[in-house]
């Protein structure tokens, strides 16, 4: 079994970051979270980028029971240090 780990949106969606799925490939172990997750988290799933053990993976890439696939949904946003953002002429 491969450990999966969820962040972001994927994990709001599966309620947890952290689960053990059986799959020789990552598409397998993805398909097996999307069987137990249902139907919203595999409309987040879309849109994630896939990594095994920190690296970019495809879904035709091996996984044995000692790796980490995790999901990484689109992130954007954050804060803005010291009161927003600056005018072209150095005002806020």
């Amino acid at each position: 079994m491969a450990t999966l780990r969820l962040f972001a949106s994927v994990r709001v969606a599966a309620g947890t970051g952290k689960a053990t799925f059986d799959g020789e490939t990552v598409a397998e172990v993805v398909a097996a979270a999307v069987a137990a997750y249902g139907p919203d988290f595999a409309a987040q799933v879309e849109q994630c980028k896939i990594w095994v053990d920190g690296e970019p993976a495809e879904p035709t890439d091996s996984v044995g029971p000692d790796n980490e696939v995790a999901l990484l949904p689109p992130v954007s946003g954050g804060a803005i240090a010291h009161g927003g953002p600056r005018r072209a002429d150095g005002d806020r």
